[in-house]
């Protein structure tokens, strides 16, 4: 038991890391389950690798509470925080609505290592350029400035993030500042986005997993909260970090990053086959 609670906080070191950085949580996953394979069932592992996020949302939560807080006493900060809350649902509804739509046919066809691979590689390549595209061009300076126009924009980009490998956060930053936001922006933004998306998508999985007649075991759930609270922890910190980074470096060394890691995952595909 004492090994499985292990891997499950590496599980959620891996989480807390990769779901705030834009290099894909999915193509981490790929290659550490080769590594410290959890002892899941098949239906109980997705609902593992979806439901360890809310870890990770709760840190948003904490780290911006005050922007998000839609009830402050200050009316001037209860209406920022409506807005912005305004902007940040509008811009979830597209990956929301066309994720409802394909999420089992994604899961069925897509979720595999050549796919995540390709995004990798792709994505990667967009980081390199878009700063190069990025450099002297006027941006938003404040999350508080963004339009309803360009929250819809970033939504849009956020579809991508369907494609496994693609990463949501890559996603959204590479479409944010596509659209005009400065690198701090296109993150805080994307961490915002964040909150709605994976409260969605693990509402979904978990009615799916429920109503095919599956039972969390002690075990499981116990596994699953040592994931989730590390997730949280690890969150934290990472939040932090990139909203620090990006103020003084660019996103051209995440972008080699994910170059280098989907080539790793298409050799291993490569070796197993």
């Amino acid at each position: 038991m004492w090994y499985e609670l292990l891997v499950a906080a590496i599980y959620g070191i891996v989480e807390g890391v990769t779901e705030w950085l834009p290099i894909s949580s999915t193509g981490h996953l790929i290659l550490l389950e080769r590594v410290l394979a959890l002892p899941l069932r098949p239906a109980v592992r997705e609902l593992f690798e979806v439901l360890i996020q809310l870890g990770a949302i709760l840190a948003v939560a904490v780290i911006f509470w005050r922007l998000l807080w839609p009830f402050a006493k200050e009316k001037a900060k209860r209406r920022a925080a409506w807005a912005l809350w305004g902007r940040v649902l509008l811009a979830t509804l597209p990956a929301a609505l066309m994720g409802l739509l394909l999420d089992d046919w994604i899961t069925a066809h897509l979720f595999r290592a050549p796919v995540v691979a390709g995004a990798l590689i792709v994505y990667g390549v967009a980081f390199l350029l878009i700063e190069r595209y990025q450099k002297n061009r006027p941006t938003v300076q404040e999350t508080t400035h963004i339009s309803y126009r360009t929250a819809l924009g970033v939504g849009l980009f956020q579809m991508l993030a369907l494609l496994p490998g693609t990463s949501r956060s890559g996603a959204t930053i590479l479409g944010g500042m596509l659209l005009g936001l400065s690198r701090t922006v296109a993150a805080e933004f994307s961490f915002f986005l964040g909150i709605p998306t994976m409260l969605g998508a693990g509402a979904l999985k978990s009615v799916k997993f429920f109503a095919d007649g599956n039972v969390l075991t002690v075990n499981e759930a116990v596994l699953l909260t040592v994931a989730a609270a590390t997730a949280f922890l690890v969150s934290m910190a990472v939040i932090r970090f990139l909203t620090d980074f990006v103020r003084r470096h660019s996103f051209a060394g995440f972008g080699v990053y994910r170059i280098v890691l989907g080539g790793a995952v298409l050799l291993l595909f490569l070796f197993e086959n």
